[in-house]
Order: structure tokens, then sequence, then C-alpha cells
């Protein structure tokens, strides 16, 4: 595995999304009857690394899940969509990240995140990943994991010539300045899904098509992101290449 080169890493987040449909959020003390619960993979970072591998990126993820049902299952998830899992790192120190997520029938949520393990991703996790992180093509990080984990990853890619996408979301108050002059391409977004879907199909055009003007890797990666939001759930959404026009590649 160290000799190999991947198109895409990404080091961030996963998260499991516990998601309930009921006819409104309840209020608090209430218990309330729902119609519908099913649960997702989620977290920017592991949605940004799927994206990107079913567009046909060779992908890593970097990150950590506990020790738990909720871990293993996302271990198997990534298998499933072809991401090389060396650099799952699994703890006992923490559970895997959730989202607990309440929809009413207008569409509103609300959503109590416990980040779990996601907050143990550090130094000794990057180090291991040095060797595949200085020779990947492009390297893709958020803000659902330690910020300065963030940064650190994003300066070894840059001292290593590797291209470097950060998504600075969730947003946070006073971003350290660093974070621009490691970030090769800044990319805000507001829409949850569909923008983690537009971040992994630019890290895929971004390794794939090097000389290609960015604005027209924006272009394509907007289609792909506009297929996203007509199908239920995040990962669920993504289109795979097959599923994509012609044209797009």
């Amino acid at each position: 595995m160290s000799e190999e080169a991947f198109d895409v890493m990404v080091v961030g987040s996963c998260m499991t999304d516990l998601v309930s449909q009921a006819p409104r959020l309840p209020k608090a003390g209430e218990t309330i009857h729902g119609q519908k619960f099913f649960i997702g993979f989620g977290g920017k970072g592991a949605n940004q690394c799927i994206q990107a591998a079913r567009l046909g990126a060779k992908t890593a993820m970097v990150c950590k899940v506990g020790e738990d049902f909720f871990g293993d299952n996302y271990i198997h998830n990534f298998k499933d969509n072809g991401v090389h899992t060396d650099f799952v790192g699994q703890t006992s120190d923490a559970a895997t990240g959730t989202a607990s997520i309440v929809v009413n029938d207008a569409g509103e949520n609300a959503i109590v995140i416990v980040a779990g393990a996601n907050m143990l991703l550090g130094v000794e996790e990057l180090q291991g990943a040095r060797p595949a992180v200085s020779r990947a093509k492009v390297l893709v990080c958020q803000l659902e994991i330690c910020p300065q984990t963030s940064l650190r990853a994003l300066r070894m890619a840059q001292e290593n010539k590797v291209k470097t996408i950060f998504n600075p979301a969730p947003a946070i108050a006073d971003l350290d300045a660093e974070f621009y002059r490691a970030s090769d391409v800044f990319c805000c977004n507001e829409s949850e899904g569909a923008g983690d879907s537009f971040i992994g199909a630019l890290a895929f055009y971004t390794a794939h098509y090097p000389t290609m003007p960015l604005e027209e890797m924006a272009s394509r990666a907007n289609r792909v992101a506009a297929v996203s939001v007509q199908a239920v759930g995040t990962q669920s959404s993504y289109p795979f290449r097959r599923d994509l026009p012609a044209e797009l590649f």
C-alpha cells in the first residue's frame, strides 16, 4: 500500500446520520411519533471522498472512527465504494461521530452532532499517512476535525507539491490566515450534501484533468452536484460515473 499513488486523499470526518422524520419538531420535554427512520453515512470528509471515488478517482481516506458498530459499518461503506482504508483508524477512546437529525414535514430540521472520534484525528495519524500524502495528486480538507490537524495536512501536501482543496465548513470564527496560504483552492459552500458532492467532483477533475481551467472544472462539478440533489439522502444520492453524461469526462 505504501507504494501506491492516490489521485485524491481526504483528511477529514466521518459521521453516522441518524435521521427521524416527524410531522413537526418536538418541543422541550415532549415525545412525538415519527413516520420514518433511516441511518445514513455522512461527514463532510467522507462525503467528498466517496463522490470522488464514484467518479473514478483512486481515493484514500484519513480519518478516525470508534471501535463500535457504526465504526465497523463505516469501514465497510468505504470498501464498498472503492475507498482505500489503510489510514482509517479505530479508537476505543471515543464513539464514532454521529448526527441525530429530526426533519419535519416542512423540511426544517434540528440536529445534534457529537464529533466523537473525529476530534482524536491528529499528528500521529498524519505521520502514518505522510508517504501517501506526499505522492497524491490532490489533498482535500474541511473543518469537522481539529482545525490544526487540517492545517497541518494542507501544509504537508503543499511541501510535496500536492494540489490542495480546502472547504472551510462548518464555518468557524477567527479562521487562521495560514489556511489561505495553504490552499490552492479555497472553496466555501452553503448546502451540505450538494456542497460535498461538488468538492468531491472538483477534486476528481483536479486530479484527472490538471490542465483544465478552474472555471471549467467548477462548471462540471456543479453538474455532478446538481444530480445529487435529485435523490434522497447524502452519499446515497451521489452519482457514479456511469450515471452521468459522457461529455463530463
